[in-house]
């Protein structure tokens, strides 16, 4: 970093624990006014922490903070909220019930009428809608309509509302806490060059993401954070990829699990003719055991309600569903846990996982029948499964009894993969299984699934990282507007070739490699 650039934001020396367990063991970090800094690290590395200490969520133990050049209180309830920095959080933090536009202006009402000391004024509903209706054409290019609820929102959706509910404030410094991890390549691009412009405008943005592409992309200068401690402080510009992921987990690692060809057996899922109104039409594919099948499409695709509706998770759904050759009705979850169907959603802390429970109870959460008899539960058999799968997944985390909450994202998603893991199923389903996922448990996550695969069972996943997939997939399904338009074989399919797809770039006549759907 160049000297002559004044600081607009430093930590110095953090220290906070957990439970006793250290998350940040003297992490120190320093970002020059008008810049965009990077940081990287593996899932636990103590990122997110971090970022909650500075925008006062946690109280760091002992360290000093400083937002230009003006001393922070340590303490979150001693903390002033008038600093100048906003914050993107990795977690949504948007009222389920509320509007669009009530979400975004939460705080910032529209109001008719002059403004009165603690007086009472009606909001302007008319004025909200339009300039939340704006505020997302202007910096997304998107149309959500300002009237719907939070709650009925995609992933993706959210995560814009929420970008964008920090973008109108305008702050000195912004904190983005892994902003495009529910994003598709679209919303990527369109993200990275609202930083860019905000950085020509002068504002200084703190960048956390696992995604090295983008941090090469958008930053000047990145820290890396390494078992709650800063390990490097590199130019972003002048570092290669492959300098990055060394740092990130102290020694070389390939991109991606190195696995041989796998060998497909009988057919675990056949789909005919799925259809749910405004969501997905005349979906047809299959899914043998010992495969791994991919979906991807860009935001409204309709891949990831197609998904969902294997487990019964989606409503006015009609059409043909076979697992191992036997027509079967998927209303509720519950149905497909009976044709031994798993499922691993995208959204852990909300469905994945129950957060305040512990790791031992959220693995056999899916499970309980199988380590209880005359409704006593076998403790030594249930802890020694647990104990194994949090080894097989290289969870971190001091006791099988630590609450889900204080582990980190990569190790809540592992511990979701793992309550399915202990009961037996045929089939898997898993939504952006790697999302907010290091390079090192995406490795292990990669393993695993082809682990399931190879020991007999379907795999299903749906993923918007082009790479991701067709590094662990056989084949790729792209879907575009609620079809499925075109079959890739992943082996001879790059991501060029699933982004043209997907975008309706190029047409039915494909290259090696690809098959068309039948009609």
């Amino acid at each position: 970093m160049s000297a002559e650039i004044p600081a607009a934001l430093e930590l110095h020396h953090i220290v906070k624990h957990f439970d006793g367990v250290p998350a940040l063991r003297g992490a120190s970090l320093k970002v020059a006014r008008g810049t965009v800094h990077g940081l990287i690290g593996q899932n636990g590395a103590g990122k997110s922490t971090l970022i909650k200490i500075l925008a006062g969520i946690h109280d760091a133990d002992s360290g000093t903070t400083a937002v230009d050049g003006v001393s922070q209180a340590l303490a979150a309830s001693d903390r002033s909220s008038a600093t100048g920095i906003g914050f993107i959080h990795q977690e949504r933090l948007l009222p389920a019930t509320f509007t669009v536009a009530e979400a975004l202006w939460l705080g910032d009402e529209r109001a008719i009428g002059p403004k009165v000391t603690n007086g009472f004024r009606l909001l302007d509903v008319r004025r909200m809608n339009r300039d939340a209706r704006d505020a997302l054409h202007n910096h997304f290019g998107v149309d959500i309509p300002p009237n719907r609820l939070i709650g009925d929102l995609s992933v993706a959706e959210q995560q814009i509302v929420q970008i964008t509910r920090e973008l109108v404030r305008e702050p000195h410094i912004l904190v983005f806490d892994e902003p495009t991890a529910a994003l598709v390549s679209r919303e990527v691009d369109r993200l990275l060059q609202t930083i860019d412009r905000l950085r020509q405008r002068g504002l200084t943005i703190l960048y956390v993401s696992h995604y090295l592409n983008e941090i090469a992309a958008i930053c000047d200068q990145v820290t890396v954070l390494r078992d709650g401690v800063d390990v490097a402080h590199v130019d972003a510009r002048s570092t290669s990829t492959e300098a990055l992921v060394t740092a990130t987990i102290g020694t070389q690692a390939e991109a991606r699990a190195e696995t041989s060809a796998r060998t497909p057996g009988a057919v675990v899922l056949n789909v005919r003719n799925l259809s749910a109104p405004r969501r997905f039409e005349d979906v047809l594919f299959n899914v043998r055991r010992g495969e791994i099948v991919g979906i991807t499409g860009l935001l409204g695709s309709g891949g990831k309600p197609v998904v969902r509706s294997l487990f019964g998770l989606e409503r006015g759904v009609q059409g043909d569903i076979e697992v191992d050759g036997k027509a079967v009705r998927l209303r509720r979850p519950q149905d497909a846990v009976r044709e031994h169907i798993a499922f691993v959603p995208e959204d852990r802390r909300a469905h994945g996982v129950a957060p305040a429970l512990s790791v031992r109870e959220n693995t056999t959460l899916a499970s309980l029948a199988r380590f209880s008899r005359f409704g006593l539960l076998a403790q030594r058999r249930e802890a020694d499964t647990v104990q194994r799968l949090i080894e097989e997944l290289a969870v971190r985390t001091s006791s099988t009894e630590t609450p889900v909450r204080h582990l980190s994202g990569g190790n809540q998603q592992k511990v979701a993969l793992a309550k399915w893991l202990s009961r037996t199923s045929s089939l898997y389903l898993l939504d952006e299984p790697t999302v907010g996922v290091d390079v090192g448990a995406k490795i292990e996550i990669y393993r695993l699934l082809d682990r399931l695969a190879r020991d007999g069972a379907g795999v299903l996943l749906f993923s918007s990282d082009l790479i991701e997939l067709l590094g662990v997939t056989d084949r790729v399904l792209v879907m575009a507007r609620g079809r499925i338009v075109r079959e890739l074989v992943s082996s001879e399919a790059d991501s060029q070739d699933v982004l043209a797809w997907a975008t309706g770039a190029r047409g039915t006549h494909g290259s090696t490699g690809q098959q068309e759907i039948a009609a």
